[in-house]
């Protein structure tokens, strides 16, 4: 996985994310907006915000930026905008491993389907945790590596295929928490027969 395969990738898929994705994540999208509630006045930091499809799910009195590495997924972000969404504050086209924000800037950092997808993953956490305030919430939402054998076989062939489907599909959820060096606080079921995963992690008050 690199930089440029992934904008490549997710190029190709901007027009057609919504229409392919929107409901199959959208489980998801509800599962987190529990996990982080309550939401008021909190200032949140959505990772990989793609096309925006959580945006409307947030209320007006809390804060939202966004922020992707694919201009054309943010562009239609940004369409969602005109029909005004008091709660984003903005959307920036941004490397998630190099996150342009001061430490403890945000209540709670959120990546949805993001973990498999940037090319270092430990990087990726660790600067969802520079940038999440002390007693703040770490929420990852994702897929891992199946433990029925039959779609286990079937993830492991794809892998030669990551750099063309934009995605790591055999990631180890084992492997995922070791990169991070956190305890998670809750594992959970993110949609229907738990394939993808939400992983919540606490950010000590005194850190």
């Amino acid at each position: 996985m690199d930089l440029v395969s992934i904008r490549k990738s997710y190029k190709r898929y901007a027009r057609h994310y919504d229409a392919t994705f929107g409901r199959v994540f959208a489980t998801g999208r509800e599962r987190a907006q529990e996990t982080l509630a309550p939401l008021s006045g909190k200032r949140i930091l959505e990772v990989g915000v793609g096309t925006g499809l959580s945006l409307p799910d947030y209320p007006d009195d809390c804060e939202i930026v966004g922020i992707d590495v694919s201009r054309e997924m943010l562009n239609v972000a940004r369409g969602r905008l005109n029909g005004g969404l008091p709660a984003v504050s903005g959307l920036c086209e941004m490397d998630a491993e190099q996150l342009a924000f001061a430490d403890s800037s945000f209540d709670a950092v959120v990546a949805m389907y993001v973990a498999t997808v940037v090319p270092n993953p430990d990087r990726l956490f660790a600067e969802m945790w520079r940038v999440c305030r002390p007693g703040g919430q770490i929420l990852v939402i994702n897929h891992f590596a199946s433990r029925q054998w039959l779609l286990r076989g079937f993830e492991r062939c794809l892998r030669p295929l990551s750099r063309a489907v934009g995605f790591r599909p055999d990631m180890e959820f084992e492997d995922f928490v070791s990169v991070t060096g956190q305890e998670p606080a809750m594992v959970a079921p993110a949609s229907l027969f738990g394939y993808w995963k939400q992983v919540e992690f606490r950010k000590p008050a005194h850190a």
